[in-house]
């Protein structure tokens, strides 16, 4: 599904990413976590294309190393950022029509993500929406797209318990599906609906393995 060979990025002379090579599955939820510094947040914008590295990036067969953001996203990959962008002047359904022109059930997508479609729809993306309001809402525009690969970076990050309990039920849902999932998290809680987990250190790939092999483990 998305392979990555000998992925090295470096920022500030630097290196941050140092030959990774890993081959993720289709339909199989990964997590990818480690201290921070890791190189976690990195690896998961070089997939996306945010960051140009060097080495290669496959999906499906195809060499995308070189694609753009859009590109990617067009052949069916997604991000949701740690922190969400806000934007003056866009209203949530703006967003989620951006996400997929074809997709029209806005008000079921909402509540999928626990907010009230008549509250939110409408809405403003600007500055009076709390962290976890626009997780959620970001969350609603990947999950409106039929990603083939959806990547998610820290998506537990700054938001309150429901919402937490909230996303990990939606996370849970993504699994046995045909989507291959990746997860940059530290949560256990999240972890333990991995079919994988991936622990990095120092900019590469310390160990990988079931999350009944890796948990046990980890002291993070």
């Amino acid at each position: 599904m998305l392979k990555i060979e000998n992925i090295q990025y470096k920022a500030d002379n630097e290196e941050i990413l140092q030959d990774v090579t890993f081959e993720f599955q289709k339909g199989k939820f990964y997590v990818i976590t480690g201290h921070n510094g890791a190189g976690k947040s990195t690896l998961a914008k070089c997939l996306m294309g945010l960051y140009k590295c060097s080495g290669k990036i496959f999906l499906n067969g195809e060499d995308i190393t070189n694609k753009s953001v859009d590109e990617r996203a067009n052949l069916g990959m997604g991000f949701a950022f740690q922190q969400p962008v806000t934007f003056k002047g866009v209203r949530v359904i703006d967003l989620l029509k951006i996400a997929n022109k074809s997709y029209q059930d806005y008000e079921n997508i909402l509540r999928k993500v626990g907010l009230d479609p008549k509250e939110y729809l409408f809405r403003e993306l600007n500055a009076t929406l709390s962290g976890g309001e626009l997780k959620r809402l970001e969350l609603a525009s990947v999950l409106s797209r039929d990603l083939k690969v959806g990547i998610f970076d820290e998506p537990e990050a700054g938001i309150d318990l429901w919402s937490f309990n909230n996303l990990s039920q939606v996370f849970s849902e993504f699994q046995n599906t045909e989507r291959t999932t990746i997860v940059i998290s530290h949560q256990e809680r999240v972890m333990n609906l991995a079919d994988e987990i991936i622990v990095m250190k120092d900019g590469k790939i310390l160990k990988s393995g079931t999350r009944d092999e890796v948990l046990p483990t980890l002291n993070l």
